[in-house]
């Protein structure tokens, strides 16, 4: 692997398509340390500093941003609006025909699908930006600091608006800086970014484990946590990498004097289908009632039992609760985003047929059997991993930000597999052996 990473920066140019990929995220990291015109960066850091700062409801937001969020700098939103444009997007897709329309029409409807994914970044970092801006001035931003209040010491409305087009110009920035990467580097810019601000947060987290432990100075504790780790990364990479492959074997035809078909291929289909969406949609569900609660400060019974039973990620509700909707939305994404009928149909027509299952309708009801078969499995192993952190809260004493669990693991060995697989593409091209051999 070492003896590949040495040959793609003998290669010309994968050497510049490296070196511009590392200057935009130096440039990306330094733009998370810049803070918005209107912030104490004093109080700030003082409530940053508070053990409790980071275990609050803003923990993954503030893990896809690099730690940027909590410090309300420019790039405070990071990369999730344009995460969320995309998600929208791709269910919408799904709902309304003109989008499905632009979606079958290849590269042009590809390329007008993603301009409307840029306009509804904007338009969310604008909402997300305001919601910001007044968390932090009304003080629910670090609810357990006593300078909360003070971190926005000017409340005018000139330097609300300013606050919000800071934020809002930050997301644009990052998602041109994704595109640059995506079109001049390795490729998969907004993967990469995404990659960087959550192995940022990496280091602080495992020193913070080995400072809160007992056994050797800390130093037990956080051999144990680099360990599981380790073995979870594998974990992650073989069930990543575990598909179902459905051979599809196409009729030979004769065209004049010439044959056509008679190939013989598959179609792979992963365990884990819907990746780490299921994880982000049930984060953010659960969320939402906790936001309401310390929003509102209520008193009610209502909010007394959402604090004991949805606020607090050890409570036996919560983990059941979130288990739940994590193989629920793995079951509705793949639903909604691999269409057995619509297989089946392309199958059909180039003349393309299952050994032992008929063409049309047959093949459709075979492979939504299949899909629901392996989803089972795959659901199954997203739950598990995102209650990693709870496990690890009981366990080591950490916060809900614990490095090797969850969504950061599960993005982490996705992109990491994907940039490995561009890089040893470009290789491969080029006629040098890659990082698999």
């Amino acid at each position: 692997m070492l003896t590949a990473f040495a040959r793609a920066f003998k290669t010309p140019d994968l050497r510049k398509k490296l070196l511009f990929t590392l200057g935009i995220i130096v440039l990306y990291r330094v733009g998370t340390h810049i803070p918005i015109p209107g912030i104490d960066y004093k109080s700030v850091q003082t409530c940053i500093d508070n053990a409790e700062a980071n275990s609050g409801l803003f923990g993954l937001v503030n893990m896809f941003s690099g730690g940027a969020l909590l410090q309300v700098t420019v790039f405070a939103l990071g990369i999730m609006p344009y995460i969320t444009a995309s998600i929208i997007l791709q269910l919408l897709t799904v709902v309304i025909p003109r989008l499905e329309a632009l979606k079958k029409e290849g590269q042009a409807g590809t390329a007008k699908i993603t301009q409307y994914t840029r306009y509804l970044t904007v338009a969310l970092a604008v909402l997300q930006g305001t919601g910001l801006v007044a968390t932090a001035r009304s003080g629910a931003l670090f609810p357990n600091c006593p300078v909360a209040g003070q971190i926005v010491p000017d409340q005018s409305i000139f330097v609300t608006i300013t606050m919000v087009i800071c934020m809002t110009a930050g997301t644009a920035l990052v998602m041109w800086l994704g595109e640059l990467i995506t079109d001049r580097g390795i490729g998969n810019g907004m993967s990469i970014l995404m990659f960087i601000s959550i192995a940022a947060t990496f280091p602080s987290a495992l020193w913070a484990i080995k400072q809160q432990g007992d056994l050797a100075g800390g130093w037990i504790e956080f051999g144990t946590v680099i360990l599981v780790g380790l073995v979870m990364v594998g974990l992650v990479v073989f069930v990543e990498q575990a598909q179902r492959r459905i051979p599809v074997q196409y009729a030979k035809r004769m065209i004049g004097r010439r044959s056509y078909g008679g190939t013989s291929t598959y179609i792979p289909l992963k365990v884990n289908q819907a990746g780490v969406i299921p994880v982000i949609f049930a984060s953010s569900l659960l969320y939402i009632p906790a936001l309401i609660v310390q929003f509102t400060n209520s008193t009610a019974g209502w909010a007394t039992w959402i604090r004991r039973n949805l606020a607090d990620t050890a409570a036996p509700a919560h983990i059941a609760l979130y288990f739940l909707l994590i193989v629920f939305f793995a079951f509705f994404y793949v639903a909604i985003s691999f269409n057995p009928e619509e297989v089946a149909d392309n199958m059909k027509k180039y003349g393309g047929f299952i050994p032992g299952i008929r063409a049309g309708r047959p093949t459709a009801e075979y492979l939504s059997y299949v899909l629901n078969r392996i989803t089972w499995p795959g659901s199954l192993y997203l739950g598990l991993i995102a209650l990693v952190p709870t496990m690890a809260l009981a366990g080591f004493g950490a916060n809900q930000n614990f490095p090797f669990g969850g969504t950061s693991i599960l993005i982490i060995v996705g992109v990491g597999l994907e940039t490995v697989k561009q890089i040893e593409s470009q290789l491969q091209q080029r006629n040098y052996e890659g990082f698999l051999r």
